[in-house]
């Protein structure tokens, strides 16, 4: 794997030899022995991400004692040897790459090998070992060369995972879904302390705090990640990830904090924080080394072609945008969320997805976006009262975005989003203030996984919002995630719900499907 002299040298405080032995872009050599009877350090599963048809890359994190405090994971202070086997079967009878990585410290032990040669639209096996303890099996696949017409799409995307709000059900029974791939659009955890589990038993002290330093987001994500079926999500696909605001903190922008009217938190502080939040993301995450953070800075958002049926193009809305106008809240009367200077994506981004709807020859394009781009006006009558937070609150941007969509021929502009813990479905609008404006894509919004508990299928509330929105075709706010298959000629989006959260095992359905049709920018019932 080739890494450029400025990538060398861009490599943040975590070292560049850490980040290059646990990539595999380096040798592992043989003399970083396995600790030898020390106990399962696979206690965090293993995943595997960002497939493309020739390669993925595949993830884990040893730690022995996933809950220590110091973040380690119960790990020695020295690099680690890990073995990796890929195969074509679940038996491994068919090994197609057998090699080694080393788990560091810098790293908090977390290894990303990059594996390349694979057949394009391939599903392959990996597993770990380090000594004489092997980890759980992994399933991944690969997506179809960029130049084929691949017959169909099938893949899920969920969000919002709040460990204390709810069992992580969902994840077992997406696991079990017939997927292509599977992508998580933010909040995979939050930051704030954990004082209570899901029986409202207190948990150790060491949950209790919120998250500020490295140590404590490795600990967080330990929690998270140490639950079932999330573990058992992660080995049956590979994942796309972006992040939202809860990786760092409740509604940041840029440099800034949330609490930036605090005396002490300027954007130096915040900027701190910031990077052992990315760090902590990194490691934890299966990402390829051009995620690696440079401090505070991570670029995250990327494209992941699948075929020609279907781009994928994934934003970044937290680390380039301006702060949030007018506050963080909602309001009928901010006229600065109008501003055309304010902007989510930064300039250079905007560019980058304004380029792709350029070049792009994919018959589907897929925008993977943390917060919700439609008009959502949570009052009927004549005032538009919106939450400032989302796209609603950087309207001039978004008018740019969905102008240029149509303006450069875009097929088929379909956006997939998370946050709003409640399902959607919705059409986007050239300009939601022209109750003419043309319909140039449409928008499928997910629910939380776990974040405000049970849920539920509100009648009331669904009629208001309904109302309020002619452009919204379905509300639910059911707990669950969106399973979507896509052909050459549709796009089907089935809101899978749970009729709870706050006991395990709850059974999965079907709440409703809705269709877009190839070419025709309008959501329908199935």
């Amino acid at each position: 794997m080739p890494v450029s002299r400025r990538r060398f040298l861009g490599y943040g405080g975590a070292g560049t030899a850490a980040v290059l032995l646990g990539t595999g872009a380096w040798d592992a050599s043989t003399t970083y022995a396995a600790p030898s009877g020390t106990g399962n350090p696979f206690t965090l599963g293993v995943a595997s991400g960002d497939p493309q048809y020739d390669s993925v890359v595949l993830w884990t994190r040893l730690a022995l004692d996933p809950f220590a405090v110091d973040g380690h994971g119960g790990m020695p202070a020295k690099p680690v040897r890990v073995e990796y086997e890929v195969a074509r079967d679940e038996r491994f009878r068919h090994i197609v790459r057998r090699s080694s990585v080393v788990a560091t410290p810098e790293l908090g032990h977390s290894v990303h090998p990059e594996i390349t040669g694979l057949q394009p639209d391939h599903e392959y096996f990996y597993r770990y070992r380090t000594g004489t303890e092997v980890s759980a099996t992994g399933r991944t696949r690969t997506t179809p060369h960029p130049y084929s017409s691949p017959r169909e799409l099938r893949f899920a995307f969920a969000s919002c995972n709040a460990w204390q709000d709810g069992y992580f059900t969902a994840y077992q029974h997406l696991a079990a879904e017939d997927l292509d791939l599977v992508v998580h659009l933010g909040d995979y955890l939050y930051e704030s302390g954990v004082k209570t589990n899901k029986r409202g038993v207190v948990t150790d002290p060491r949950f209790h705090t919120e998250t500020f330093d490295l140590a404590r987001y490795r600990l967080q994500y330990s929690l998270y990640k140490a639950e079932a079926p999330l573990q058992a999500a992660h080995a049956a696909h590979p994942w796309i990830h972006t992040f939202d605001d809860h990786e760092v903190e409740n509604n940041w922008a840029g440099d800034l904090s949330q609490a930036d009217t605090e005396p002490d938190q300027d954007p130096v502080v915040f900027r701190a924080r910031r990077a052992q939040a990315f760090q902590a993301l990194y490691e934890n995450m299966p990402l390829r080394h051009e995620q690696m953070p440079s401090g505070p800075d991570i670029r995250y958002h990327r494209r992941l072609p699948y075929g020609r049926l279907a781009d994928f193009t994934i934003l970044d809305t937290r680390q380039y945008r301006s702060d949030q106008p007018c506050g963080d809240g909602a309001s009928s009367t901010c006229d600065d969320r109008f501003d055309p200077d304010t902007t989510m994506l930064g300039g250079k981004q905007r560019k980058w997805l304004l380029d792709g709807f350029r070049q792009s020859r994919a018959r589907w394009q897929v925008l993977g976006n943390q917060t919700p781009m439609g008009q959502t006006d949570w009052t009927p009558g004549p005032e538009t009262h919106v939450w400032l937070d989302p796209w609603d609150g950087y309207v001039a941007e978004r008018n740019k975005v969905l102008e240029a969509a149509q303006d450069e021929g875009v097929r088929n502009l379909v956006v997939i989003t998370g946050d709003r813990h409640q399902n959607y479905a919705l059409e986007l609008k050239r300009d939601f203030a022209d109750p003419d404006s043309a319909t140039v894509g449409t928008e499928f919004v997910g629910t939380s996984v776990t974040s405000g508990g049970d849920g539920s299928d509100s009648t009331a509330q669904g009629e208001q919002f309904l109302a309020a929105n002619p452009h919204l075709k379905f509300f639910n706010s059911q707990r669950g995630y969106v399973r979507v298959t896509v052909d050459r000629d549709k796009w089907r989006s089935d809101f899978r719900v749970l009729p709870y959260v706050s006991k395990p095992d709850a059974p999965i359905s079907t709440r409703a499907t809705y269709v877009v049709e190839d070419r025709h920018p309008h959501v329908h019932l199935a």
